[in-house]
Order: C-alpha cells, then sequence, then structure tokens
C-alpha cells in the first residue's frame, strides 16, 4: 500500500481512539509507519533526502521505544504494509501532519495520566513525535530547494 493511504489510515486510527491504551497503541503504529517511510526515501528517495531520512528513521525508532510495543495481531502491523511511497511531498506533508496529531494525542494522555511513569513516557514519546517532524519538515524544505534549482535549469 502506498505511504499517503497508510498514513491516511493510521490518522483516522488516532482520531477514533479514545482511551489511553488505544491512543498508546496508534502512537506506536504512527511513529513504527514514520520510521518505515524514512527507510523506504533513504534507500530510494531522491539522493537530497537521504541523510534526513536516515535521520528520522533513528528518531521515529526512538520513538517507538519509547512507548510500549502494542501486541498487535498478524497483519495489523501498518508499517508492514507499506509497499510504495508514491507521490514523495504528499507523503511528507500527510506525515508531518499526521505527526502533529501524534503530539496532540500525547498532550491529552499525558495530562490525564493517573500516575508519574505514564505522564513522563508521554512526554518523551512527545518529544520524538516533534523531532520526527521537525525532519520530515525539514525533508519537504530540501524537497523544495531541490523542485526550485531544477526549475531555474529548465528555464535558463
Amino acid at each position: 500500500m502506498d505511504a499517503v493511504r497508510l498514513i491516511v489510515k493510521s490518522r483516522r486510527a488516532l482520531a477514533g481512539s479514545g482511551r489511553a491504551p488505544e491512543i498508546m497503541t496508534e502512537v506506536w503504529q504512527a511513529q513504527a509507519l514514520a520510521q518505515a517511510i524514512g527507510s523506504r526515501f533513504a534507500v530510494f528517495g531522491p539522493p537530497e533526502l537521504r541523510g534526513e531520512a536516515l535521520g528520522l528513521t533513528e528518531l521515529a525508532g526512538r520513538g517507538c521505544g519509547v512507548v510500549e510495543a502494542p501486541d498487535l495481531a498478524d497483519g495489523e502491523l501498518r508499517a508492514a504494509q507499506l509497499t510504495e511511497l508514491g507521490d514523495a511531498r504528499q507523503a511528507l506533508m500527510h506525515l508531518a501532519t499526521l505527526l502533529g496529531e501524534v503530539g496532540i494525542a500525547l498532550v491529552g494522555v499525558a495530562s490525564a495520566a493517573d500516575d508519574e511513569a505514564t505522564y513522563w513516557q508521554c512526554m518523551e514519546a512527545i518529544d520524538a513525535a516533534d523531532e520526527s517532524r521537525d525532519r520530515v519538515v525539514e525533508m519537504l524544505r530540501r524537497l523544495t530547494d531541490r523542485d526550485q534549482v531544477l526549475a531555474r535549469r529548465e528555464a535558463g
């Protein structure tokens, strides 16, 4: 499945999750998907994005490590369903939005946390989601810079 479709599925699942355990599962799924997308960009993406893509892979992996891995049934891991990136710009824009929504959802879980451990887990996961999102935004900037250079070459 292409990246945008998987990201949209993740956004819907996150929006539809109600309780903290469901939200944390979707946070983990989103970070695993960001890690998979980063890996794809690192291998198959434009050369200008490969360094940032490796960084995204590492940061998203950290995000997965902060949150307890959910017990998923076979076929439920969205990251494993990634078969193609599709349009790079669209994939990155959607991923940035998903990671922003992850941060917002984690703020809600942290605010309602009954114990300090959950609160601090959420704080670390917020940092990881924010850093992953920053990396995606940088990838978008580099993609725009590349496109401008190519446009100038074609025009001149």
